[in-house]
Parts: C-alpha cells; sequence; structure tokens
C-alpha cells in the first residue's frame, strides 16, 4: 500500500471515529463547503471499491473458498476462529435462504454464506463484515449488514491459520432447516424451489478443488488451481501440444475462466460419465501439470500458439 492510499485509509478512520454520519447531499462534516458525497463520501466509496486480486488468499484451502462461492450449488464446510470467538459455533454455506448473508440459529451457530453480491472490490473484507455482525447478534434470525466500517476485519483476520476447510456437498438445501425448530409452509416451499435448481455436483478426492458437475447434458471436471496464472497457462500449453492436457479419452479442455484471482480450467467430459470414473484422471492431471509447472524453458512457436488459445478462451468471474 502506497503513501496515497494510507493517508486515505487514515481519513476514512478518522471520519468514521469522528464525523457524524450525514446523508450523502448534506454538508460534508470535514467543513469544506461540498456536499457529502462528493467530497468524504467519494472518497470512502473509492476505497471501499478497491479491488484485491485474490482476496481468499492466506485462508486454508483458498481454492476450496473459490469454488464454493462460484462454482458449487450447494456446499457447506465448517470453520475455526480465532481470538475471543475461537469457540463459536460457525459454518460457511454456498448460499442461504434469500441470498441473507449470514443466520444465526438458535442454538448460536452461525451460518456464513458465500455467494452474495459483494459490496466492494473485496468479498473477504464484505464476509468479515458479514462475519463479525452475526457474531455481534441475536440467535434465531438472519442476518442484514449495513455500511462496512473502514476498519471491518476481513475473513483472514477472524479465521484461525489452522483452520480446518472441510467441504461438504450436498444434494439440495436441507441444510437450511434448523434441527431445533419446525420450518414453516413458506420456508419449505422455499426449500422445496431452491432444491430443484441445484446443479449435481462432486467434490473429487484425487485433488484439492476439483469438482465433476452435470449441467443438463453435460458433464464436466471444473477445477480450481492454486498456481498464479502466467506460470499456469505456460503449463496447460506445454501438455496441449503433448495432447496430454485431456484427462482421459473423450475429453476435451474447453478452456479456463478467472475467479477471485485463480484459474479454473474445465474439462468437457463424454455423455453419462460419473464422478468416480474422474478420480484417476484428475489424479493423473495433478502429476503432469506439476511437471509441466516446474519447467521455466522459454517456449516454442507452437507453444506460444497454445497458450494463445487459452488466454483467448478466458472469462472473468469475480
Amino acid at each position: 500500500m502506497g503513501a496515497r492510499d494510507d493517508e486515505l485509509v487514515s481519513v476514512l478512520v478518522n471520519v468514521s471515529e469522528e464525523f457524524p454520519v450525514v446523508g450523502p447531499r448534506e454538508p460534508c462534516p470535514c467543513g469544506s463547503g461540498k456536499r457529502y458525497k462528493i467530497c468524504h463520501g467519494k472518497k470512502a466509496k473509492a476505497a471501499g471499491r478497491r479491488h484485491v486480486t485474490r482476496p481468499f488468499q492466506g485462508l486454508p484451502a483458498e481454492c476450496d473458498w473459490v469454488a464454493l462461492r462460484e462454482i458449487v450449488s450447494a456446499a457447506t464446510a465448517p470453520i475455526q476462529l480465532s481470538g475471543t470467538h475461537a469457540e463459536r459455533d460457525v459454518l460457511v454455506a454456498t448460499v442461504l435462504p434469500g441470498a441473507y448473508p449470514a443466520m444465526v440459529r438458535e442454538s448460536g451457530q452461525v451460518l456464513l454464506g458465500l455467494q452474495t453480491v459483494a459490496s466492494s472490490g473485496d468479498p473477504s473484507a464484505d464476509l468479515g463484515h458479514a462475519l463479525q455482525t452475526a457474531l455481534e447478534a441475536e440467535p434465531g434470525a438472519p442476518v442484514t449488514v449495513g455500511p462496512r466500517p473502514a476498519d471491518a476485519p476481513r475473513l483472514q483476520d477472524l479465521i484461525a491459520e489452522d483452520s480446518p476447510f472441510e467441504v461438504t456437498v450436498h444434494e439440495g438445501f436441507d441444510f437450511w432447516t434448523d434441527p431445533e425448530s419446525e420450518p414453516t409452509a413458506q420456508e419449505r416451499s422455499l426449500l422445496e424451489s431452491a432444491n430443484e435448481a441445484v446443479v449435481p455436483t462432486v467434490r473429487l478426492a484425487a485433488a484439492e478443488a476439483a469438482y465433476w458437475c452435470r449441467l443438463g447434458d453435460r458433464d464436466q471436471v471444473r477445477w480450481v488451481l492454486p498456481y498464479d496464472e502466467e506460470p499456469l497457462l505456460d503449463a496447460l500449453a506445454r501438455l496441449h501440444v503433448l495432447g496430454d492436457d485431456v484427462l482421459a479419452p473423450g475429453t476435451r479442455l474447453l478452456g479456463t475462466f478467472r475467479a477471485h484471482g485463480l484459474l479454473v480450467p474445465v474439462w468437457d467430459l463424454e455423455d453419462g460419465t460419473e464422478a468416480p470414473q474422474m478420480e484417476d484422471p484428475v489424479a493423473g492431471m495433478e502429476k503432469r501439470l506439476a511437471e509441466a509447472m516446474s519447467d521455466s524453458t522459454p517456449l516454442n512457436g507452437e507453444q506460444r500458439r497454445a497458450r494463445a488459445g487459452l488466454a483467448n478462451r478466458q472469462v472473468t468471474i469475480r
């Protein structure tokens, strides 16, 4: 962070601690004579939207965090917090009823929803704010989140460094149901509708963050990889030239998409391919990919053309 960023953060902290809360069209509390929205309000908005390329970097199982936010319909994973909240029971979920950012059950268990709309360029900060709000909320209700303060914690500030992140993929959203209370008719109807939209997904055991999924009549493997983008594209280009970028006969690498700073290769599979059939092929690809990543020699002409083709088939997802 540069000197200008440090100055901006300092201003925002001072505003939040010393200035009263005002509306966007009211005079800025700093005394400039300008409306708040074009003075310190504008600076606060700009700081809140500052983009973080890899927002989940530093979290245990970064790739699975990205997968649960972007490519998995229904899944959960318990996490361990640090500090004063170390004893709280927290369950991360792909999505919650009504797309709430968080819920607190009667038991005190906190559910944190990952697939929510980010209000800034740093989803980790948005989710950290939601989690902090939930930890302070009363049990038994969904959590609504207000504007994020400049000093709000990120997930990395709240989660223990050695926290497990053991993903359980569900066939539906039955985990929404609180075992200590009876769902209402409206809640049951919402659950039924949500379950109809679930994309069948299996987390493969052969590699971290590799997922088989069935989208209509197409079977695919989507795999969030932990490598930096440039060397990964080089490695995939090397494999393509050798014909080693396929998982198994009849499969093909469609391309990659970018999600939260990581690349996610997508392979199309033969129709009717089930998840267990992809365990060995994914394990083999993981080994070939590691070997290709260790090759630092310059790409030749054919490899460069293959790399350009991969780069042109990318979509960014944030």
